[in-house]
């Protein structure tokens, strides 16, 4: 095994040194986030077809990576390989669509045989790469410039500080269609259905709907009204007109106040319930139908559409258990 230098830095200097020159890197963008950055954005939001990133390598990595954070956040995107584009892949661009090509050298020649098919089809293109006077800048509509001084691999050659550069740049281009778009926690959360980022989850995620919706009408007898409610188990059920809008609720603390009167079971459930429940939309997030529900001390909450029909019925438990506190 070949000894290291006696001059050559420890593992931690030589971390520490990584970590500052791709710092440095990422820092010497923000001068150059000007005209060109808001034309690159300018082009991306008009698109009316799909954002292709494109990229041979490392700089295909980091294409996959910009890709999703822009599907996330509103923005139709995804990852073309430029050697498969070039075997007949390519036949995905449309007109409408914009391309984002990485290439650091602005010289590979994978994606400059792509550069006139691009223009035939008539697609537009960004390009992101550390020569803006190379071959694909040149050839592009919009390019950004993100040169760096040098990589953090100690040879300077392994993409590093480069690659953090460009990965930065698109996180910079997301965030700002994002903005642009109007886009809100709530977008999010649907594009993130599997729950993972459990704070973004809806009520419509978690209701009680359909048959297992507890639900009587105003004339139904109480008798009929306490069956429904042991069956759906959730110590409440809602109480709807005949166009299955909400009148009212009848919980299980509704039942305990009437049952000094030993007639209860003779009413209907318009007599006994209460008039003004609590109701949300559901598209409410989680999170804020758990502080509401804490706030008001209530254990259900009725998820109403806006006409007034029921849609479903939230217990806290079902937020519990979303480990949202």
């Amino acid at each position: 095994m070949t000894e290291a230098p006696h001059d050559a830095p420890t593992e931690l200097e030589l971390a520490r040194k990584v970590l500052r020159i791709e710092a440095g890197a990422i820092l010497d963008l923000v001068d150059r986030v000007d005209a060109a950055f808001t034309a690159a954005v300018d082009l991306l939001f008009g698109c009316r077809g799909r954002v292709l990133l494109t990229g041979m390598g490392k700089s295909g990595l980091i294409g996959r990576k910009i890709a999703a954070t822009l599907s996330s956040t509103g923005t139709s995107a995804f990852f073309l390989h430029p050697a498969d584009a070039i075997h007949g892949d390519l036949g995905a661009l449309q007109p409408d669509d914009v391309v984002v090509a990485l290439s650091y050298s602005g010289e590979t020649g994978e994606i400059r045989r792509l550069l006139e098919t691009i223009r035939r089809v008539g697609a537009r293109m960004v390009a992101v790469t550390g020569v803006p006077e190379s071959t694909i800048g040149d050839a592009a509509d919009v390019t950004l410039d993100c040169h760096v001084d040098e990589e953090a691999c100690p040879l300077n050659l392994a993409p590093t500080a480069s690659t953090t550069a460009a990965l930065a740049l698109g996180d910079a281009l997301a965030m700002a269609l994002l903005v642009r778009k109007g886009f809100r926690q709530e977008d999010f959360a649907i594009r993130h259905p599997g729950g993972k980022i459990k704070r973004l989850m809806r009520l419509e995620q978690l209701m009680h709907a359909g048959d297992q919706l507890p639900r009587v009408e105003e004339r139904t007898g109480m008798r009929e009204v306490i069956d429904e409610m042991s069956r759906k188990g959730l110590g409440m059920t809602c109480v709807v007109d005949g166009e299955g809008c909400l009148a009212g609720i009848i919980t299980d603390g509704d039942l305990r106040r009437h049952m000094a009167d030993a007639r209860v079971l003779e009413h209907a459930a318009g007599d006994v319930m209460t008039k003004t429940p609590v109701t949300v939309s559901r598209t409410l997030l989680a999170v804020e139908g758990l502080n509401l529900m804490e706030r008001r001390k209530i254990t259900s909450i009725v998820v109403v559409a806006p006409d007034g029909r029921v849609e479903g019925v939230v217990h806290l438990h079902d937020l519990w258990r979303t480990e949202l506190f």
